[in-house]
């Protein structure tokens, strides 16, 4: 009798669902179901692509109904506690809560929800709940894109809260700003210089920032920190149009801020539906990611592309040899690729 800590032969392995069976699983909210699909949409095999994409497209209509928070932060300010205590508020108050991350490096060396998971044991549990760590590894590109898709399953499941949290550093925070429509920028007091260290790039896209750890002997300057960051803000342009970003304190740990949090998220919701922000970022943020995968389809075609393959080291040795110039380098490979116009 084989051990039972054994890993499952592939003869053992549960057999692939249909369609129907993914689609009908994700809309009644079926957390075994959804965790498959889930799967499913990750995969890198190409033969599941084409089943994929058709669960999305059917899917696609009971998309869309969720806020969409995405949160990030130094590392210390306490995001998977002050993510925890936001989602243990929204449980209470009967919203359904999906926790996701964005991150190009390994969920289990790379700090990611995945290693996180235990720090959220409450949160985990609760049955209105939900956490899912980035696909392990990868690039920036790939993991954003499955998590995109694996937003559109916890909606269509649904999930009326979607919060996604960057794991890496520099572009994954952008690559959450293009996919949410709230984006809160984490920040504590007692590492020297309260600016020091934060990208301005990054305090440009954030629609709040919020002081965390604001409790105890900290309470003071948490506060100081706030009107500093306050004054700050008042010399960027807002990152949603009709929106000043707020800087407000709150404590993960003791829960104060945090109903306020989420009060100032719904006022920012009710402010950008009536006048038509809202909407308006959804619909660019759709035709931009529309673009980013027509560029990404593309950049595979022609580096996939055999005689690419082929003629592309030695027209590289003939640039770096000062014999071609890179635009004609560049012009003769999309020569291999671009059929020539008939005359």
């Amino acid at each position: 009798m084989p051990d039972k800590h054994e890993p499952a032969s592939p003869a053992a392995r549960r057999p692939d669902l249909p369609v129907e069976t993914h689609v009908r699983g994700v809309l009644a909210g079926d957390r075994a179901i959804l965790a498959r699909t889930i799967t499913l949409i990750e995969s890198n095999n190409p033969a599941h692509f084409d089943k994929a994409q058709e669960v999305l497209r059917q899917l696609l209509p009971y998309t869309g109904q969720s806020m969409r928070v995405g949160i990030t932060g130094v590392p210390g300010a306490g995001k998977s506690t002050l993510i925890e205590a936001l989602g243990m508020l929204l449980v209470e108050r009967h919203h359904r809560v999906a926790v996701l991350a964005v991150g190009p490096t390994s969920s289990v060396t790379g700090g990611s929800i995945l290693g996180d998971k235990t720090r959220m044991d409450n949160l985990s549990r609760h049955p209105a709940a939900y956490i899912r760590p980035s696909p392990a590894g990868g690039t920036l590109g790939g993991v954003a894109r499955k998590t995109r898709e694996t937003m559109l399953l916890c909606e269509a499941a649904g999930f009326d809260v979607i919060l996604i949290e960057t794991v890496g550093t520099g572009q994954s925070e952008i690559a959450v700003r293009s996919m949410v429509d709230f984006f809160l920028l984490v920040l504590i007091t007692g590492a020297g210089d309260e600016l020091q260290g934060i990208k301005r790039g990054i305090m440009e896209i954030a629609d709040a920032v919020v002081i965390n750890k604001a409790d105890g002997d900290n309470k003071i300057r948490a506060q100081a920190a706030r009107a500093e960051y306050h004054r700050a803000l008042r010399y960027l342009a807002p990152a949603t149009e009709g929106w000043r970003t707020p800087a407000v304190t709150c404590s993960a740990l003791t829960g104060e801020g945090i109903a306020e949090l989420w009060s100032l998220i719904e006022t920012f919701r009710q402010q950008t539906q009536a006048s038509g922000a809202f909407a308006e970022r959804r619909r660019q943020q759709t035709r931009d990611w529309l673009h980013a995968l027509i560029e990404d389809q593309l950049r595979r075609h022609f580096f996939d592309h055999p005689q690419v393959k082929d003629q592309l080291p030695l027209l590289e040795q003939a640039v770096l040899s000062g014999k071609l110039p890179a635009t004609a380098a560049v012009r003769e490979l999309f020569k291999l690729v671009t059929p020539e116009p008939a005359e």
